[in-house]
Parts: structure tokens; sequence; C-alpha cells
């Protein structure tokens, strides 16, 4: 009897995913992961078996991973210092050497070989390969409109255009693209850039169907105190007042700067899912309640189903 149940089980999940493989065969989706996830090998190995699934039934996957907290424990055992503003990383040249070798060393080639253990064909690259992001560094930023408040972040980078062509090359071929957020400007200096930017940028030209922001974060919080306040949809007008009423704080306002760009530059759908709920990223893609928030550019276009409470 149980074996009779669990047939019926496995037959109604498919039945259900059905309709979205057709909806997303071949179409592209860019997935950022934050470097949390990558600290743990088991946290690594779910995410890469769901892409492997999502690769499997022909959605073209794009991961762009970031490496924060691997940046920071390694210039804190250096003996660095790490300065955040806004949730963005001041990057001194010490900075961009440990960033170098987290982001193009540890985390890329770690998560290719998470990729090889599944049997995911990856290929890692950064944005300095084939000129993918151009960029040029960021010059001092006023705080609060005052020239004598003035920041510095160092060698991070704001992107001047994306040449995704490579990246087109590689999922044509059947690859998943790994990028690290890594660029350089016209002469060649290295530059960090917010890993949240750079998959924003990419799903842009790309022309992706979704961008999928997987943090540890549940999704985006009406109240910040709570986590339960997950906000099940939203838009950018919404998104604006809640940054404007301070709801939005640390790490979540370049995400929320990131999800504005994306949208604006024609990504109909952003998502923002938490990598410590179990397969969350196959609920997000194969389910109509999803796991985390959901931001479009106007609630309005909304189907019924994606409005309906509890969704």
């Amino acid at each position: 009897m149980q074996s009779q149940n669990n047939r019926d089980i496995v037959v109604a999940a498919l039945k259900h995913a059905a309709p979205y493989v057709r909806m997303y065969k071949g179409k592209v989706f860019v997935l950022k992961a934050g470097g949390e996830i990558f600290a743990s090998p088991e946290n690594t190995r779910a995410l890469v078996e769901q892409m492997a699934i999502l690769h499997q039934v022909g959605i073209r996957i794009v991961l762009v991973h970031g490496g924060g907290p691997q940046s920071t424990q390694l210039a804190e055992a250096l003996g660095m210092p790490t300065q955040f503003i806004e949730g963005r990383r001041v990057t001194d040249e010490s900075a961009l050497d440990v960033a170098t070798m987290v982001l193009n060393g540890q985390i890329n080639t770690r998560i290719l070989a998470a990729c090889r253990d599944v049997g995911l064909p990856a290929v890692g690259i950064s944005g300095v390969d084939a000129g993918l992001i151009r960029a040029h560094k960021r010059p001092p930023v006023k705080m609060n409109g005052n020239d004598s408040e003035a920041v510095d972040y160092g060698f991070v980078g704001d992107i001047d255009s994306v040449d995704a062509s490579i990246l087109r090359t590689q999922l044509d071929s059947g690859l998943v693209p790994v990028v690290s957020p890594l660029s350089a400007d016209q002469s060649g200096t290295l530059l960090n850039i917010n890993a949240d930017t750079v998959a924003a940028a990419l799903a842009s030209e790309l022309n992706a169907e979704k961008l999928i922001l997987t943090t540890g974060a549940p999704g985006i919080l009406e109240d910040r105190a709570d986590p339960n306040s997950v906000m099940s949809y939203l838009d950018l007008a919404g998104l604006r007042e809640l940054r404007e009423a301070g709801v939005l704080a640390d790490g979540m306002l370049p995400k929320a700067a990131a999800i504005e760009a994306a949208i604006k530059g024609g990504v109909a759908r952003v998502h923002i899912i938490s990598y410590k709920l179990a397969d969350s990223l196959l609920l997000e893609v194969f389910t109509n309640e999803g796991t985390g928030t959901l931001v479009v550019a106007n609630v309005n276009t909304l189907s019924p189903a994606e409005q309906a409470p509890g969704n």
C-alpha cells in the first residue's frame, strides 16, 4: 500500500511539473548564490543537484556566485580589517588580492568540482574573461550629498558594458557557466563587483526568463525583526517604498538595486529564495506557490493564481 502511495505521489508531482517544464524549456535562468552557501559542502551539493535537474529538463542556467564570507574570513586570518558601507564591501589593494584568491581560486573551483560530482557540465569564467564585463573603478561616492563625507570604495567596479556572447556560446554547447564577479577596467586593473549587480546585468543582457537570488534570508521581509513577515510578491513601487521606509538594510540594499536594474533591463520576474529551505529552487520554479518573494514591474500583471492569499 505504501509503495502505491509513493507511486501516486511521484506521478502527481511529475504531472504538476510538466506545464512548467514546457514553459521554461530552452529559456535562460540566471541564478545568483551568495558565498555563505558554498561554505558548506552539503549546501553546495544541494544547490548543484537542483541546478542539475533544471539543466536536465532543458533550462539554460548561468550561475553567478559571491564569496563575501570567505573573503572576510581570509582577511581576518591575515589581520586585515573589513569595511562595509550600505551593504557594499570596501576593497583596498590587499582586499582585492583576497577577493581574487577566494572568488576565482577557491569558490569557483569548488563549485565546478561539485558539478562534476553530479554530472553537470559546468565551466568556470569570470568577468575578466573574453571581455564579459567591462567596468571602471567607482569614483568616491558622496554620502548624504556631502562632499566631505565622500567614500572611496577602493578597487570596486561599476559596470560599463556586458558582452555575453561567450556565455551564449557556452549555453548553446550545453554547458553551465559558473561566473565569478571579478572584472577589469580598460587597462586591465582588476575590480571587485557586487555579485548581485553582475547577475542582474547578465540576466538583462541574456534576456533571461528569470533572475533568482539565493540567499540566507527567506525573502523580502515586511518587518526586519520578524522572519515570518515574508512578502510573497511585490513590484518596483513597493520595493522603493520599503527602501524609503528603512525596511531594507545591509546586504538587502544592493539586492534591491540589482532587482530594479534587472526588471528595468527586461527581466520579467526576479525571485529571492532561501537556500536554507530544502529544494527551494525547485519549489520556486515548479510550483505556483513558490517559497520566497517574487518581484515584478507591476503586481497588476500577475495572474489571479499568483496573487492568491498564501502565494
